[in-house]
């Protein structure tokens, strides 16, 4: 982030800054972080934005998400959300389980179909969402 943002970003948080005594500067820097203060959003071309929302219907079909992997959406980074959310194990009959890896093999294939030097990490995380897919479809 150029230091001309990141001086107006801070400017617009320093009214906070009281909240905050001497000595508790971890706590204001873990506000900040937390806060996605310098999350820079990026723009996403129209075959990221795809990506994104199915990712986004994949939280949605999980129950959520943690709050962390907001900074990844506001970010793009859709690969590490992928291969995150291509880890996902259904407990106590939470979420919706063919809502989620259908969305998530459609996002797996359009990921898979870029070259990227992840190609194999997604690759396998798109066999795990083919393979999920495929078992809750037989049952």
């Amino acid at each position: 982030m150029p230091r001309t943002d990141a001086e107006a970003r801070l400017r617009e948080v320093e009214p906070l800054f009281s909240d905050f005594a001497v000595g508790e500067e971890e706590d204001l820097a873990y506000f900040l972080r937390f806060g996605h203060v310098f999350i820079v959003d990026r723009v996403l071309e129209e075959h990221e934005e795809r990506i994104r929302d199915l990712l986004g219907t994949a939280a949605g079909a999980r129950g959520g998400y943690p709050a962390g992997l907001l900074a990844w959406f506001r970010a793009g980074e859709l690969t590490k959300i992928f291969l995150y959310f291509a880890k996902t194990r259904f407990r106590d009959g939470r979420g919706s389980p063919p809502e989620f890896w259908a969305a998530m093999t459609a996002a797996g294939e359009l990921l898979a179909s870029q070259d990227r030097p992840d190609h194999e990490e997604v690759n396998a995380g798109l066999e795990r969402c083919r393979t999920q897919a495929a078992a809750i479809s037989a049952k």
